[in-house]
């Protein structure tokens, strides 16, 4: 037997929920959006890690030669 309460609160909880769901749907999108800049981020900082280390790799290279030859 449903009451007038039972209804009201059935109503209630039901757009509650729905504003939940607004909500983390907003925030997912939003989180998407992130991880996509975050991403690309990593990549650029990956790549300035390659150069480094070939560059590093090549000094190191030429002054073991010039240390040698001297």
């Amino acid at each position: 037997m449903k009451t007038r309460n039972t209804d009201e609160y059935r109503g209630e909880v039901m757009t509650h929920l729905s504003y939940i769901k607004e909500k983390v749907d907003a925030n997912h999108r939003h989180l998407e959006k992130v991880n996509g800049r975050l991403g690309k981020a990593e990549n650029k900082i990956g790549k300035i890690i390659a150069i480094g280390t070939t560059v590093v790799t090549v000094l190191g290279m030429a002054i073991t030669i010039v240390g040698v030859f001297l």
